[in-house]
């Protein structure tokens, strides 16, 4: 198994929050956009990814071990599974404070002025929450990257892009209270950073976890498969909850559609490039 380049993927995608801080301690203004074209191209990816390639590899590999019928009713229930999974986790972190629920409409300041009314303390605690709770969501994202990355490195580098560029506004969320409140750029960047560490951490509490179960399944092939068709239900629901809703809110509805259909075409072409 390729681990070394697997998690360096994974820590690659989890380390682009800190991009969204770069973005928030310098920009007075968001390309919005572009942003909204990325968020598209990146749900794309991902949703493609997860079903011409992870679901199908996890029902073929069950297939073969439980047989066709057996083995499609396994995957079905962990790629929900998966699904269920992310939910639970959105649904346990408060609206206010979770990266995913911020909204901005055209091309808005990178700070509202509405929020300098708000007290500094109120800002910082909001940069502080929104990283903890960035935090325990990514740690299922990390899992999935060094999964898919593990699985296949001829689609580490796509799906590693997708989710960089789906944690980009979410280091922005982290960043952008704590500047606004303390002028710190250090402070804001180091926080935007810290909050990505965990997807790192979940690849390798990932790893553990496969070795320390591995026995436990008829072949090392059965529980890749099921893992591999719960990572694919995670990433369907993060685009379909999170990353089409936040293009759509950030830019025109066309243009998150065009980065969709383009990060779709890319994926397809770079898994026909590397049969």
């Amino acid at each position: 198994m390729n681990i070394l380049p697997a998690f360096l993927m994974t820590l690659i995608a989890g380390l682009s929050t800190g991009l969204g801080g770069v973005i928030s301690v310098l920009s007075k203004k968001q390309n919005t956009k572009f942003l909204a074209a990325a968020l598209g191209f990146s749900a794309g990816v991902m949703i493609y990814v997860s079903m011409a390639e992870l679901f199908v590899e996890a029902r073929l590999s069950l297939g073969e071990i439980y047989g066709a019928k057996k083995g499609m009713i396994i995957t079905v229930i962990a790629f929900f599974a998966g699904m269920i999974l992310i939910a639970v986790i959105d649904k346990l972190i408060p609206e206010k404070e979770n990266p995913h629920e911020f909204k901005h409409k055209g091309d808005t300041p990178m700070f509202d002025t509405r929020e300098s009314k708000k007290p500094r303390n109120a800002l910082v605690r909001t940069g502080l929450m929104t990283a903890l709770a960035l935090t325990i969501h990514n740690f299922p994202e990390g899992l999935a990257t060094f999964i898919a990355a593990l699985h296949e490195p001829g689609i580490a580098i796509p799906v590693t892009a997708a989710i960089a560029l789906h944690n980009i506004p979410e280091g922005v969320a982290v960043a952008m209270p704590l500047y606004f409140a303390t002028g710190n750029r250090k402070k804001a960047l180091g926080y935007s950073f810290l909050s990505g560490l965990s997807e790192p951490l979940g690849a390798i509490i990932g790893y553990f976890l496969l070795r320390a179960f591995i026995g436990s399944f008829a072949t090392p092939r059965a529980l890749f498969g099921i893992i591999f068709a719960a990572v694919a239900g995670i990433m369907v629901f993060i685009s379909i909850d999170e990353l089409l809703p936040s293009a759509r809110e950030y830019g025109e509805h066309h243009i998150s559609i065009y980065g969709f259909v383009a990060g779709m075409a890319v994926m397809a072409t770079s898994l026909i490039l590397f049969m």
